[in-house]
């Protein structure tokens, strides 16, 4: 095994001057992260992108960090003997599966990553979509096309709401006072209830009422690619409408680009969807001239 090659104190100072002016850029501003993937189920890159956040926090930017859980729920409802079903690529939710997706969403993992970030010196508050009303969710409907029949009917997910109305009152007493909030994509109903959002929804509608100057989509994925798999780097909100139009953008990229561009015409300045594998993607994306995935603005 290679050792990494190691940096001189020059550099680590070149390193730190040339990311000035992107600090200044960021400073004083809200950067709305959205973590998931199997990344998260890495305890040695979880604490890595705990650090890479207080960074942030330290550095004069208002971190918020929303995140999914997808593998840990599986895993659980597996352990409980409940099976899941999926329509639209949204997890059918029953009252079983909710109870089992708020206490790992809003339990287990809020509070896993609530105690990286304090590991690593900073001040996190673990939260859900269901405290001071943050986010109210109304139920989703998903229309699928049955491969047998090829007819497209209404499939029923359950507890699988969508952001109807956000509350920022509790983000804007927080942000500001060297606090990190983490939620998690768990929402109430208007008239009482809990519903599962889709933490990528999720964290566009924050991004929107928040109006962030960035929304950070942390994928499994490099970013968009053309028709030949290379990543492009680089997109307005016209081009990815073409590009979803054509067929070069398919599958669960879709609803990803769907949320970028929602939370654009929310007022948030750019949104990048990056692979949040690479080490240090979130410094890489804010603080060097390349960045790291692809940037979709106005």
């Amino acid at each position: 095994m290679s050792k990494a090659p190691k940096i001189t104190p020059h550099d680590a100072a070149h390193v730190l001057s040339e990311a000035l002016p992107h600090m200044q850029r960021y400073d004083d501003e809200i950067v709305v992260v959205k973590y998931g993937g199997h990344a998260m189920g890495v305890e040695e890159t979880a604490r890595a992108f705990a650090r890479d956040i207080v960074l942030l926090e330290q550095t004069g930017i208002n971190p918020v960090v929303v995140h999914g859980g997808g593998p840990q729920i599986e895993a659980m409802l597996k352990k409980a003997g409940v099976e899941s079903q999926f329509a639209g690529g949204l997890r059918i939710t029953d009252a079983k599966t909710l109870e089992i997706v708020e206490m790992v969403l809003a339990g287990s993992i809020n509070k896993q990553i609530v105690g990286y970030v304090n590991a690593a010196g900073g001040k996190a508050i673990g939260l859900c979509g269901k405290d001071g009303n943050m986010v109210v969710a109304k139920k989703v409907g998903r229309r699928v096309v049955d491969p047998d029949s090829n007819i497209e009917k209404v499939v029923d997910l359950g507890f699988v709401g969508e952001p109807d109305k956000v509350d920022t009152t509790v983000l804007d007493t927080v942000l500001g006072r060297e606090l990190i909030p983490v939620l998690a994509p768990v929402a109430a109903g208007a008239n009482g209830g809990t519903f599962n959002v889709n933490a990528d929804t999720f964290a566009g509608a924050i991004a929107g009422a928040l109006k962030a100057k960035r929304l950070l989509l942390l994928t499994d994925v490099p970013g968009v690619l053309d028709k030949d798999k290379q990543l492009i780097e680089d997109l307005t909100v016209a081009d990815a409408r073409k590009l979803i139009a054509d067929g070069t953008i398919s599958g669960g990229m879709i609803p990803k680009v769907e949320t970028c561009l929602y939370a654009l015409e929310q007022g948030v300045e750019g949104v990048v969807i990056l692979d949040g594998k690479v080490p240090h993607a979130v410094l890489l994306e804010l603080f060097t001239d390349h960045g790291a995935g692809t940037l979709i603005h106005p």
